[in-house]
Formats: structure tokens, C-alpha cells, sequence
């Protein structure tokens, strides 16, 4: 029974011990992440990365409408025009500090 009781008082110190030191941890990650969202070279990429995107986006649905449009449901076709005729930029706020 000592021996028990020695075990558990041991893991119950080793978990809080953990749990703080993990905490402290992720805390540290989470500043190191939000600092680097926070960067405006890191925001830029990831902003031009997002217009690639979305303009490689647009074109495969040009191909596609183009080459198989014909056999979708008029509905569909209506949809992927209006979609590929809108052409706004998508307004979002990542990185913005808004939550």
C-alpha cells in the first residue's frame, strides 16, 4: 500500500508539473505564431498566395464550364457563370487582429 501511495503522489506531482511546463510552452508558441501572422512579409505571401489561388480557381472553372458545360444541369452552368462573371475581391480579415 506504500508503495501505492508513493506512485500516485508522484504521478499527481508529475502532472501538474507537466500541465504548467506544457502550459508555459504553448503560451510561448502562441506568441511566436501570432507575432509571425503579424508580419507584413508574412502577410503579404500569404495575401498573394490567396490571389494565385483564386485566380488559378477562376481559370479551372473557365476549363472546366468550357469543356463539360455542356452536360450540366443549366443550373449549375448559371451558377459557375455568375460566380466566374462576379470577379470582386474576396473581403476577409485574416490577420486584421479582429476576432
Amino acid at each position: 500500500m506504500r508503495y501505492r501511495l508513493t506512485f500516485v503522489a508522484g504521478l499527481a506531482v508529475g502532472y501538474v508539473f507537466g500541465t504548467r511546463a506544457g502550459r508555459e510552452r504553448y503560451e510561448r508558441l502562441r506568441q511566436t505564431a501570432q507575432r509571425l501572422a503579424e508580419n507584413p512579409a508574412v502577410r503579404n505571401a500569404a495575401e498573394s498566395a490567396a490571389q494565385t489561388g483564386r485566380e488559378a480557381a477562376s481559370k479551372a472553372a473557365g476549363v472546366v464550364t468550357e469543356r463539360v458545360g455542356h452536360r450540366l444541369p443549366e443550373s449549375v452552368n448559371e451558377r459557375v457563370r455568375a460566380l466566374r462573371d462576379h470577379r470582386t475581391p474576396m473581403d476577409d480579415d485574416w490577420g486584421s487582429g479582429s476576432k
